[in-house]
């Protein structure tokens, strides 16, 4: 009995002395923010260096004139970062076994993503049919399309992702078991929530106010 007693302890210190390793899906997506980030950093730099900082002016428009009085970006903005907060809702409701809390969540992070789709397509229709910017007519059109729209590429990706989630879980093939899966998900969501700020401030606030 004491024999067995100790074997027991000894497994269980050994144990717990073991380092808790993350699991393969929260390192691939770890792996996966990093990269992407070096991508977002490559954009941001090459507009601040040639749009803020060297105010490259070759056809324009100034992003001063054009995105000062744009009041729809800066709601779409928040609605985008808010976003953030429904995301991790949902999981806790997917976690805690709450199917119905879980759709209406993520529904909400839907809809929250597509207006922010949708103020990117306004933007974009305003730029290139009213003022006749894009890629190839100046350097602002090069380094604003690249660079948010590779952003933008990302929230598709992302929602395509997250409803998929929403129609398996409405047809019951998304159990509690899939939690941490979701939750892996979710990092991506807020990975793209969070490089906003970064774009946002780059484009929006920083040549426009300073």
């Amino acid at each position: 009995m004491t024999e067995l007693t100790a074997t027991h302890h000894a497994a269980t210190t050994r144990d717990a002395g073991e380092p808790q390793h993350l699991s393969r899906g929260k390192v691939g997506i770890s792996c996966l923010i990093i990269t992407e980030s070096f991508f977002f950093m490559c954009f941001i730099v090459a507009y601040l260096y040639y749009i803020v900082i060297l105010q490259v002016d070759d056809g324009g428009p100034d992003p001063s004139v054009i995105f000062r009085a744009d009041i729809m970006v800066y709601i779409a903005s928040v609605t985008l970062l808010s976003s953030s907060v429904t995301v991790v809702l949902a999981a806790r409701a997917l976690a805690a076994g709450r199917h119905g809390r879980f759709r209406a969540w993520l529904a909400t992070t839907l809809a929250l993503g597509g207006f922010f789709l949708l103020a990117t397509v306004l933007e974009w229709k305003h730029l290139i049919g009213d003022l006749g910017v894009w890629m190839d007519t100046s350097s602002f059109g090069t380094c604003f399309f690249s660079l948010v729209g590779f952003h933008a590429l990302h929230v598709v990706i992302g929602l395509s992702a997250l409803g998929l989630c929403l129609l398996l879980s409405l047809r019951g093939h998304l159990p509690q078991a899939q939690a941490e899966r979701f939750e892996i998900l979710s990092w991506y969501w807020h990975f793209v929530d969070v490089v906003w700020i970064f774009v946002f401030t780059s484009v929006y606030l920083l040549r426009v106010y300073i």
